[in-house]
């Protein structure tokens, strides 16, 4: 009876797939269902591993070993290289769908350096073998493929490339998790860097994170975005333990504001509703602080994609990049030629589409970002207010001061 598994792939295609990934790389390579049961094998069978089996027990045999590296690659969100309780390697890439594990691609075994006695140390005892058995481990040494380090990395990336596409959301489900566990990292720096600070008193929320944040969203900078909403997260888990109804709450919270954000940057009101509304409703289907973690990430890069929206999508590409041109350069004397020049646009022209797409004239976007910056400084700094002019890109603290009351109805100092 044919594998659960091809009924979600067609059993030809993974076998054609297979078959020409082993004729590049030349290792053995097998398709195992979520038992660990071989279905599909190719290359010879290792006279090492056969040696090894005969002395496994269920509870250490190389089928358990390969669908626990495989659940391990899920987690990991990519392939993942192992050593097996033989002292080989091996590289697992693992079959998902609908967030359950199918089946696994098993590459291997292979070595990464050559072999010596010391590579079959202790195994005696690990497997209960004799002196005979393990002298035949020690022969069959010499007929395992060795394989460079780097050129492993190439052929699990390749691995991961030719077969990713295989079960499409079990590609979207490792990408997740990849995503999951660097943003993870991310905030977990952010903890340690407080921690080693922790002889310093704590100070209040950062307020001046969080309007960062907002400003990074209103112009529309998701990179930049991401870094400060995982530089909050880590503090809030610093400051107030893991507590996942907490954390909901401080969540909730940031929507509202990242919400009005959006809609001052350009995004339509309907929109930015319509993405608070399902990460509310999302809320009570979430029960680990990571999963709320990469929800509102998601939430917060959907928000910074929405000021684009409105974008006509013939030139959506091109204002993005000068978008991000001048909310990188926007503290410098930077000119309408200048990005034109970087989007490769005649000025004039490029003049045209920058108000026809965003609604403002370059010099009133440009002092919208400028001004943005400034109010941060005024908030959370003690520059004087000629600093701060030069600081987001004003040369003159009278002009400054007129585009500043112009946008927010208060001079400089009395908004400070």
């Amino acid at each position: 009876m044919d594998s659960y598994l091809y009924n979600i792939v067609e059993r030809q295609t993974v076998c054609d797939m297979l078959e020409s990934f082993f004729e590049c790389i030349h290792l053995p390579v097998q398709l195992i269902d979520f038992h660990g049961k071989i279905l599909e094998s190719y290359g010879e069978a290792c006279g090492y591993c056969r040696i090894i089996k005969k002395h496994t027990t269920e509870e250490d045999s190389c089928e358990r070993l390969h669908i626990n590296a495989s659940k391990r690659a899920i987690e990991l969100g990519e392939t993942y290289i192992f050593s097996c309780h033989a002292n080989l390697n091996h590289i697992a890439f693992p079959l998902v769908n609908q967030n359950t594990l199918f089946g696994s691609i098993i590459v291997g075994p292979f070595l990464m350096d050559a072999p010596d006695s010391t590579l079959v140390l202790g195994l005696d005892k690990r497997f209960h073998m004799n002196t005979t058995a393990l002298l035949d481990l020690y022969e069959e040494l010499d007929t395992i493929k060795i394989i460079p380090s780097n050129m492993v990395t190439h052929i699990s990336r390749l691995l991961y490339f030719l077969f990713a596409d295989l079960i499409s959301e079990g590609k979207r489900k490792l990408a997740d998790n990849k995503n999951k566990l660097v943003q993870q990292s991310k905030i977990n720096e952010s903890i340690q860097n407080l921690k080693n600070n922790s002889d310093l008193p704590l100070t209040p929320y950062p307020m001046d994170l969080e309007r960062e944040l907002i400003t990074k969203v209103k112009i529309g900078n998701k990179e930049e975005a991401k870094a400060i909403l995982n530089d909050l997260l880590g503090y809030v888990f610093f400051s107030e333990g893991n507590s996942l109804e907490f954390v909901k709450t401080r969540s909730v919270e940031l929507c509202s504001l990242l919400s009005r954000a959006a809609i001052e940057g350009g995004a339509t009101s309907d929109s930015i509703f319509r993405i608070n509304n399902q990460f509310l409703m999302a809320q009570s289907q979430i029960h680990t602080l990571d999963n709320l973690c990469y929800r509102l990430q998601e939430t917060v890069e959907t928000f910074t994609e929405c000021v684009f929206n409105y974008i006509p999508s013939k030139n959506n590409d091109i204002i993005k990049k000068a978008i991000q041109y001048i909310s990188r350069n926007f503290a410098s004397d930077i000119t309408l030629k200048d990005v034109a020049n970087h989007v490769h646009l005649n000025p004039a022209y490029f003049s045209t589409i920058f108000k026809q797409s965003t609604g403002s004239s370059f010099k009133e976007y440009l002092n919208m970002v400028r001004i943005e910056e400034s109010k941060r400084l005024l908030t959370n700094t003690n520059y004087s207010v000629i600093d701060i002019s030069i600081a987001a890109g004003f040369e003159d603290q009278s002009y400054f001061s007129k585009v500043f009351k112009k946008y927010t109805g208060l001079t400089p100092k009395q908004y400070r």
